[in-house]
């Protein structure tokens, strides 16, 4: 995957400069999932994060994400899915199957963890890929570098457990399906700055960082 870089950023930058984008505008599904966690939260995450990557970028994007459960018929229409919250995440055995199908037809999942939800989205990534594991990624791979470089990897948002912030993939035949970003909060660094009083710059490297997110799920 590293080795594909040089090439990536080649057709990223052809791209970025040309129509693609602009024919059709770019935004992401957020999953609504059972359990009781709060699939909601972040309102105004994606808001602000599409805002910022239109005045940044050549990528024109939705004003706002969806929203659609795994079942919804329109899930295949978008490239990307985001799912986050702070407790229970539960797939139905109907949902496993469509998040999988989803997935391995070239689907994306940004998952991002906002504190509390670990445990359950591991339990149900690994019913959704029993056969595989979440690899932590190495801070040269091109998702910290696509647009904004970020050479330790993830910035710290929130505090949550302390210690260093995680990016972990889950990779089906080379291609990244799923990025994970864990003990930071980047959707949180991305609200309105009066909903967390994050400081300015922990909020910009939050929405640069979820740019390189968006943009590799998009080029790779």
């Amino acid at each position: 995957m590293i080795k594909r870089f040089p090439i990536l950023i080649a057709v990223f930058l052809i791209w970025f400069g040309s129509e693609l984008f602009a024919q059709t505008p770019v935004t992401v599904v957020r999953i609504k999932y059972g359990g009781g966690g709060d699939w909601y939260g972040n309102r105004t995450t994606f808001t602000n994060l599409f805002r910022f990557m239109r005045e940044n970028t050549n990528v024109r994007t939705a004003e706002k994400e969806l929203t659609l459960s795994l079942l919804d018929r329109d899930l295949f229409k978008y490239p990307i899915a985001y799912l986050a919250g702070h407790g229970n995440v539960k797939f139905s055995d109907k949902e496993v199957s469509r998040l999988r199908e989803y997935l391995l037809r070239g689907g994306f999942l940004w998952a991002d963890d906002d504190y509390g939800m670990d445990v359950y989205f591991r339990r149900e990534m690994k019913k959704v890929f029993p056969e595989l594991d979440w690899v932590e990624i190495p801070f040269s791979h091109p998702i910290y570098h696509v647009r904004y470089s970020f050479p330790n990897g993830l910035p710290k948002v929130h505090k949550h457990a302390g210690g260093p912030p995680h990016g972990y993939g889950l990779f089906y035949e080379g291609r990244m399906i799923a990025f994970y970003s864990f003990n930071t909060d980047i959707s949180d660094g991305c609200e309105d700055p009066e909903i967390h009083h994050d400081p300015p710059e922990i909020r910009r490297a939050a929405l640069q960082m979820g740019t390189n997110i968006i943009l590799w799920a998009l080029i790779q």
